[in-house]
């Protein structure tokens, strides 16, 4: 089975190179957001790789009620869209309630529906009645083959523009662990899939207020999995990780990237 290819924005899905989802865990300002995406636009254009912008207007489900969230839904979706219109590359944010996709869906060009949420079916008919593109986390409860039923739903709801991302299965506690079987099997089924780096090597509540993690893996598993097939590939940057608001621990840094997407690109070229 197999999946029509289909663009967000300028950004194909399902051509003959993967395309990349990058930015920030958290959209923490306005001045930091135009920052990263600017340096990171420039280094898409200078590696020839297709790029979506990234940034979480709210971090909804954060370990500590103390810890930072966001700007919220209209002021983050506003700066999203305003950079997506400037620089000119399509932009994702996560939505966690059905009210939310209406008001995201004005200003950006993927939609996005967090691991914890995958199998709400409102959540899911909400995004996909938008018209936009839809990315939908793989929960790390569930098996790959799970995914055939979010893939279900979403097309009982006239949605053909979906992606599934595989981003960790849960191994005991405070772990995640990645089988890149995940990532063939779920194509096998005609599910165009994305890999998310960055989020595969968490270690949720593993600093007891906070998420921990294995950022040092992060480019470790994005090799492998670009090595297995897929069609995109999810990894959050961000120029000072050690001082970020959300996920700092495995977040790449923003000087590491360029030679990463190099050795990725290289890497898919060799493998296919």
């Amino acid at each position: 089975m197999t999946f029509d290819p289909f663009n967000i924005g300028k950004v194909p899905v399902g051509g003959p190179v993967p395309f990349f989802i990058l930015g920030p865990c958290a959209l923490e300002n306005e001045k930091f957001a135009w920052e990263m995406a600017r340096s990171l636009k420039e280094i898409a254009d200078r590696t020839g790789i297709h790029f979506i912008f990234k940034a979480s207007f709210d971090k909804a489900n954060r370990t500590s009620v103390s810890s930072f969230r966001g700007p919220g839904v209209k002021d983050g979706c506003r700066i999203l869209g305003e950079i997506g219109k400037e620089l000119r590359v399509p932009v994702t944010t996560d939505i966690h309630t059905a009210e939310q996709a209406d008001i995201a869906a004005e200003f950006v060009d993927l939609l996005q529906i967090p691991a914890f949420l995958c199998r709400q079916t409102d959540l899911l008919e909400a995004a996909a009645k938008t018209g936009r593109a839809v990315n939908v986390k793989k929960g790390q409860f569930l098996a790959p083959l799970d995914t055939v039923n979010i893939a279900g739903k979403m097309r009982a709801f006239g949605c053909e523009r979906f992606l599934i991302t595989e981003r960790g299965t849960t191994f005991g506690y405070n772990n995640l662990v990645v089988d890149m079987r995940s990532l063939y099997w779920m194509r096998k089924e005609g599910i165009p899939v994305i890999f998310d780096a960055t989020h595969s090597v968490q270690r949720p509540g593993g600093l007891g207020g906070a998420t921990g993690g294995d950022g040092e893996l992060a480019p470790v598993l994005a090799r492998a999995a670009v090595s297995t097939g897929l069609e995109g590939l999810f990894m959050e940057v961000h120029s000072d990780p050690a001082n970020a608001m959300s996920d700092g621990p495995n977040q790449i840094p923003l000087e590491f990237i360029e030679d990463l997407l190099v050795k990725l690109i290289a890497i898919h070229h060799a493998s296919h």
